[in-house]
């Protein structure tokens, strides 16, 4: 495996002199390519500003991101729209990301129109065909799709431009269990499936543990441990780890025994 993202020693203060707070404090991590990565933390621990500040949406404070070997830190202009195509997002709530006035089908005809016409059109059914979607979706509007249905479409605008890394954000926190499941399941398939390198955004270490490769711990802005995921969850090293894992009942058993999914929501 080779890493296809770095991040450096990457800090993001906001505010100014007493005011000032650092939401991430000299965070390194690496992500491999072909696999999950989570990064799991409660509110405020520094995780979203992560995705933001790898997805080029905000400025880093200090430190330095590479992908695929370049420096990526402070990309402008039409450099910045070019690495947008490689690096794609997923966010918490789907329903803000249509025009409700839109159909699905014009919603989707921007990415089409990026990557040409012939082309869109055979990647536009490609995409929908993964996330378990067909052609009929095209012609319904917002209220009309369940919430996962509505995230199955985000993923699939996603998947047309074919990225490089894939960065889902809180992508099923806003969904009921038995949707949460189906869109982890949806993104383990694009590893598996496309091989895809995914970055995965939650404050659930059930979640993170069913999908992810690798989980990095986030808390008060800082990565308090990193590892591999089943390293994490049978000898974590932190107090805050063990505090996360503690909320999951059963989550030791059931991850070997392909029921983690019933596990999911912390009680």
């Amino acid at each position: 495996m080779s890493a296809i993202y770095a991040a450096e020693h990457i800090t993001k203060t906001f505010g100014h002199g007493k005011n000032q707070v650092q939401a991430v404090k000299d965070v390194s991590f690496a992500l491999e390519e072909g696999q999950v990565t989570t990064i799991v933390g409660e509110s405020g621990s520094g995780k979203s500003t992560i995705a933001r500040m790898v997805l080029g949406l905000m400025p880093i404070t200090s430190g330095k991101l590479i992908f695929q070997g370049k420096d990526v830190t402070h990309l402008r202009g039409r450099a910045r729209t070019e690495y947008w195509r490689d690096v794609q997002a997923v966010f918490q709530d789907p329903f803000s990301s249509f025009n409700q006035f839109f159909t699905v089908g014009k919603l989707l005809a921007r990415s089409m129109r990026l990557v040409g016409r012939e082309a869109g059109q055979k990647r536009l059914e490609d995409a929908l065909g993964y996330v378990g979607m067909d052609l009929s979706v095209l012609e319904r509007y917002p209220h009309q799709l369940s919430g996962g249905q509505r995230q199955r479409v985000m993923i699939a605008r996603a998947l047309m431009m074919q990225p490089k890394l894939l960065i889902a954000d809180e992508a099923t926190s806003m969904l009921d269990a038995s949707l949460r499941v189906n869109i982890l399941n949806v993104l383990k398939d694009l590893r598996d499936g496309l091989g895809m390198t995914v970055l995965f955004i939650t404050h659930d270490i059930g979640q993170a543990c069913y999908l992810a490769d690798r989980v990095l711990v986030m808390e008060h802005g800082v990565m308090v441990e990193q590892g591999k995921t089943d390293e994490v969850i049978f000898n974590p090293q932190h107090e805050y780890t063990r505090r996360l894992l503690a909320d999951v009942p059963k989550l030791h058993e059931a991850i070997h025994l392909e029921e983690l999914h019933e596990t999911l929501e912390p009680r």
